[in-house]
């Protein structure tokens, strides 16, 4: 075999990389190996959908066992036929929604003219809402129009969906509004 000076460097220089590399602790000796626990092995899992926009793309919310609720993990749902596991860049940071120190947790409300917030009851809200509605439901019902026929309806109050609504939701939600009397009901239902 010949040994040019090329080749004498080339083995020289791995030679001497290879004895730098195991000085250094450094041992290509196998080792055993463990895998890492998940921080969602013992987390509840709740499959829900994604509340951004009309797609209606599958989420797995996994939420911890210590009574507390907080949410862990977010991730796609593979099994959804909509996003098959893959999420949006909105749909990805979905955790930051829920656990968020700024997020409003109660009732706000903001008396006319005034421009401060007060924290209120969800007792109190609810019950202000029914009878805000009834009130104005009750200014404003025609059960005739102007040719004599029975209507029954208002076109005092409108309604605007929720696209995170699917079509059984909608439906019910519809009737309610329709026993009501309301004639401006609108929505944007695509799951």
């Amino acid at each position: 075999m010949e040994v040019t000076r090329r080749k004498f460097l080339q083995v020289s220089g791995a030679t001497a990389a290879g004895l730098a590399v195991s000085g250094m602790g450094f041992d290509l000796k196998p080792i055993a190996a463990h895998a890492q626990m998940l921080k969602t092995q013992y987390a509840k899992e709740t499959i829900s959908i994604c509340p951004y926009c009309a797609v209606g793309c599958g989420v797995i919310v996994h939420t911890s066992r210590k009574g507390d609720g907080r949410v862990i993990n977010i991730e796609g749902d593979p099994d959804h036929v909509i996003n098959q596991g893959s999420l949006c860049s909105k749909g990805a940071s979905l955790a930051q929604l829920i656990e968020n120190e700024s997020r409003i947790t109660e009732p706000m409300y903001r008396a006319p003219n005034s421009n401060t917030w007060q924290k209120v009851s969800w007792d109190w809200v609810l019950t202000e809402i029914a009878q805000r509605i009834k009130k104005t439901r009750d200014a404003s019902f025609e059960k005739t129009n102007a040719k004599g026929q029975v209507v029954n309806r208002t076109t005092a109050i409108a309604s605007v969906g929720s696209a995170a609504l699917d079509n059984e939701e909608c439906w019910t939600y519809q009737a309610l509004l329709r026993a009501m009397g309301l004639v401006y009901v609108e929505h944007q239902a695509r799951i």
